[in-house]
C-alpha cells in the first residue's frame, strides 16, 4: 500500500507520547499524529482522548524526505457546529458605531481635545512643581 498525501486511512494507535500518537497504517507504514492534530478542542493530555489499540481514521498531511508521515485525526472530523446562533443575530441587529453616535464635526472634537489636554497638563504641573527634586520644580 502506497501512502499518499491528502488520503484518508484507517489505522491503529501503537504508541502514545506527550507530543502525539503513533499510528500503524499497515504494511510496515507508521505515522505520527501530533497532539495539535488530535481534536478540534484543546488537548492538555493526549491520554484523555486516545489510548493504545484504538482504531482511528487519519488523513495524511505530509511525507518528509526521510519517510516520516505526518497524520491528522482532527481533519477527518466533521466541522464543529456553531452552538450559539442567537449571539450572531444579536450582533447583526446592533447599529454600527458611527450611526449610534450623533454626528460630530471636527471643530467640536478639536475643542474637546484641547480642553482635556490643558486640564491634564495643568494637573501634571501642579503635582510636579511643588515637590523637591521633581523635574521642572522651583528651587529656593
Amino acid at each position: 500500500m502506497s501512502v499518499e498525501v491528502g488520503a484518508k486511512y484507517k489505522g491503529k494507535i501503537t504508541g502514545i507520547t506527550k507530543f502525539g500518537a503513533f499510528v500503524d497504517l499497515g504494511e510496515k507504514q507508521n505515522g505520527l499524529v501530533h497532539i495539535s492534530e488530535v481534536s478540534n478542542d484543546y488537548v492538555n493530555d493526549i491520554h484523555d482522548v486516545l489510548s493504545v489499540g484504538d482504531e482511528v481514521t487519519v488523513k495524511v498531511l505530509s511525507i518528509s524526505e526521510d519517510g516520516k508521515i505526518a497524520l491528522s485525526i482532527r481533519r477527518c472530523l466533521e466541522p464543529k457546529k456553531e452552538t450559539t446562533p442567537a449571539k450572531k443575530d444579536a450582533m447583526k441587529k446592533k447599529a454600527p458605531m458611527n450611526k449610534r453616535k450623533k454626528q460630530v464635526d471636527f471643530e467640536s472634537l478639536m475643542s474637546d481635545f484641547l480642553k482635556t489636554s490643558e486640564e491634564n497638563l495643568s494637573s501634571l504641573r501642579r503635582n510636579t512643581e511643588g515637590k523637591r527634586g521633581g523635574r521642572g520644580g522651583r528651587r529656593s
